[in-house]
């Protein structure tokens, strides 16, 4: 799959390999074949783990995802990124993720969700499907790429 299905995926889903709000850590350990590092906040019950391009979000003690999201930022700055995600999640990134190479995917998805745009942020646009909390940040500064994503690129994806 190439990344701007696999953002389409999961901006009409909610989900990512199937992981989604409220599902269980042994979920996730089954869905991510990726290395990761955890920053655990014991006195709070709170777990961030990172695999790289994605980072979940977990509540415990049950230790369920309570957001996520896909730093595709990282590709063009962390070497190897985009290698090593093919080969763990087989999905296929480049550096860059135009967003018009997402809502293309988007267009050919049967159930995909109506978007609102939000034009409040200061150097981003954010394109959100309320219903599934989902939101999409696009770059949208008039900065060409320059080892970092430049206009019209995706930035970030979020759930939560």
């Amino acid at each position: 799959m190439n990344g701007a299905a696999f953002i389409a995926s999961v901006i009409a889903t909610g989900r990512l390999h199937g992981i989604g709000i409220g599902s269980p850590i042994a979920d996730v350990d089954r869905a991510f074949r990726s290395r990761w590092i955890d920053d655990v906040d014991e006195p709070n019950l709170s777990l961030r783990r990172d695999y790289g391009l994605v980072e979940l979000y977990f509540n415990g003690p049950e230790w369920v995802v309570v957001g996520g999201s896909v730093e595709l930022h990282r590709l063009a700055t962390v070497d190897g990124l985009a290698e090593e995600w093919q080969k763990s999640e087989g999905v296929e990134f480049s550096e860059y993720l135009a967003w018009s190479e997402v809502e293309t995917a988007l267009a050919h998805l049967p159930d995909a969700p109506a978007l609102t745009v939000d034009h409040r942020q200061s150097g981003y646009v954010e394109y959100r499907a309320q219903d599934l909390r989902v939101s999409a940040l696009v770059v949208d500064s008039h900065e060409e790429r320059d080892d970092w994503p430049g206009h019209g690129d995706v930035f970030s994806v979020a759930l939560g």
